[in-house]
């Protein structure tokens, strides 16, 4: 296990209650969205001028998102004082090597290591094993209070909960794979010969069915869906993974309604039980936004809803119906949240909830430089930014990557169980002549048929999915960040002899 403790750096004469400075000029509300329309679509307003870089900020949450949003701050040169609360009593880690490197990476991969980012040395107060338990919005501060006891009180507070796994009621006696310390305990049991009982065919649990079965062990993978990843990829790209899973010598049990789980078995709804020697639970995660409920505006799944610029959208314009919490704009104002625990706006591709790893590794570079003023607009279109005089503003689709079973996936936008699938490449397997293959996902519109002059029919891609095909990802990526939808000839985009940028139109 991890060796844990509090890193505590405070200034000289503080009491048990970090208060603001408030010398930090409070911000003033951005475009937002308003319903379905853009924010371009909306009043043109010039940004503030750079707000004084002195104050208090807390950041709620001591991951990726946490780490980079302290980075920021100091890279932009904010010199107030920076409070950081973690719950996991270490440092930050990169978490999707927990289970693509299970057995490969003895030790986390800690962010000061991988990325430079040392938030011990960045913040003026680290407390890495006090998390935050309740929240003061306040109309003049921002107040947290932590697990110890401890009032945190600052000008600004960015929200980077993370997410937490989903382990329903009588699930107790499942594992499951979120923390470092979690992947300690199943790298420990994971011998050769054990027997794990997998519920879910996820990103985590496909990706643990991989390397368990290498290291030797016997798995078996539970997935209620008919297919692998269905709820994220849909049933019929979803139905072209299942092969794998014999393939990488794990059995895999589809259409299964799991009624009772205990240490070592899984009783099936249909009478069957799978007997192992350990059972993990890999049925999704959500937002660790349980102790804000009743504070804040949380959407139905528990997501902070956010504009383009990671602030804390007001329920009457941007939150969707049925959110709890209602909060003034004085103290909306003030909150900003980042990564898994908020569903942020975006002019692309819409609402995009958390739970994508490059959510959390580039979203809280726009958002600190909209809470300093530096940049109120991160989701306008370049031109639009060209007429304000604004700097251009790299763009980051959604992206998710993934290891599994000896295959790998790299996925950019937001799949739709009602988009239309078109194939680069032959995804059954089969000889194509070409390596891997590519699924771009397409948005029709009933009674709606495009063609360019050739007669070829256009549409537009909402997301594409990379199996095997590393020298698509690059191209794909550098298409998908971008700051407008993307467009193209169907014939040319399913043809793998061509370059997928050619059937741009």
């Amino acid at each position: 296990m991890l060796r844990r403790g509090a890193v505590v750096r405070t200034a000289p004469g503080r009491g048990d209650v970090a208060h603001a400075s408030h010398q930090f000029t409070g911000p003033s509300l951005p475009p937002t969205t308003v319903g379905n329309v853009p924010s371009s679509a909306t009043p043109a307003v010039l940004p503030h001028s750079r707000r004084p870089a002195t104050g208090s900020v807390v950041v709620v949450g001591a991951g990726l998102a946490g780490a980079q949003t302290v980075a920021a701050l100091r890279s932009h040169g904010f010199s107030g004082r920076v409070t950081i609360l973690g719950a996991e009593g270490v440092g930050p880690y990169d978490r999707p090597a927990l289970s693509k490197e299970l057995f490969t990476r003895q030790r986390p991969a800690w962010l000061v290591e991988e990325m430079g980012v040392d938030v011990v040395a960045l913040a003026d107060e680290a407390r890495l094993d006090d998390p935050a338990v309740d929240l003061d919005p306040g109309t003049d501060a921002v107040t947290i209070t932590t697990r110890s006891g401890r009032r945190v009180t600052a000008d600004v507070a960015v929200l980077a909960l993370g997410a937490e796994p989903v382990r329903p009621a009588g699930w107790e006696a499942a594992l499951t794979l979120h923390t470092a310390d979690d992947a300690a305990r199943l790298r420990e049991r994971l011998v050769p010969g054990t027997r794990l009982v997998s519920i879910g065919a996820g990103w985590i649990g496909a990706e643990l069915a991989g390397v368990a079965s290498k290291a030797g062990c016997e798995v078996t993978v539970l997935e209620a869906a008919q297919t692998p990843l269905e709820r994220q990829l849909g049933a019929e790209v979803g139905g072209h993974l299942v092969r794998w899973y014999a393939e990488a010598g794990a059995r895999l049990l589809t259409g299964t309604q799991v009624t009772e789980v205990g240490p070592t078995s899984v009783r099936l709804a249909d009478g069957r039980s799978v007997e192992g020697d350990l059972v993990l639970a890999a049925v999704g995660a959500r937002p660790a936004t349980a102790w804000l409920k009743g504070t804040l505006p949380l959407d139905p799944r528990g997501s902070i809803r956010v504009n383009s610029a990671g602030r804390v959208a007001p329920p009457t314009v941007a939150a969707p119906s049925g959110t709890s919490g209602h909060l003034p704009l004085k103290s909306l104002r003030r909150l900003y949240a980042v990564g898994d625990c908020a569903t942020r706006d975006s002019a692309v591709f819409g609402p995009v909830p958390g739970g994508h790893w490059s959510a959390a590794l580039h979203d809280p570079e726009p958002t600190v430089r909209a809470l300093l003023g530096i940049d109120e607009m991160p989701a306008e279109p370049q031109h639009v930014r060209e007429l304000l005089g604004l700097a251009p503003v790299p763009q980051h689709a959604p992206y998710v990557f993934s290891q599994q079973l000896g295959h790998d996936i790299a996925l950019f936008g937001t799949p739709s169980p009602f988009h239309e699938v078109v194939y680069r490449g032959d995804p059954s397997g089969g000889a194509s002549g070409h390596e891997g293959w590519v699924a771009l996902y397409l948005e029709t519109v009933a009674g709606a048929h495009r063609t360019n002059a050739e007669g070829h029919r256009l549409a537009t891609v909402r997301a594409i999915l990379v199996v095997d095909a590393p020298r698509e990802v690059g191209p794909v990526r550098k298409l998908m960040n971008r700051d407008v939808a993307l467009h193209v000839d169907v014939e040319a985009a399913t043809d793998p002899s061509r370059r997928l940028r050619d059937a741009v139109v």
